[in-house]
């Protein structure tokens, strides 16, 4: 998933979406662990993906700050 399509959700959606992801990401580490692990280029795949899920929710912080302080 790229940031752009990112961007389109809300602050929650991130959220969960984020907790999905990271919850993937320990799955694929468990297998890591047990050797049951194929493909094990999927974990850093996910791990950008965590990434850019905290990045656009920060960018989403960050605008609803500058917005408040317009505002006052």
């Amino acid at each position: 998933m790229n940031a752009l399509e990112l961007r389109k959700f809300n602050y929650k959606e991130l959220g969960e979406k984020l907790d999905e992801t990271k919850e993937e990401l320990f799955n694929l580490r468990f297998q890591l662990v047990t050797n049951q692990l194929d493909n094990t280029a999927r974990m850093q795949q996910v791990k950008r993906d965590v990434a850019r899920i905290a990045t656009v929710m920060r960018e989403q912080e960050i605008a609803a700050w500058k917005s408040q302080q317009e505002d006052a």
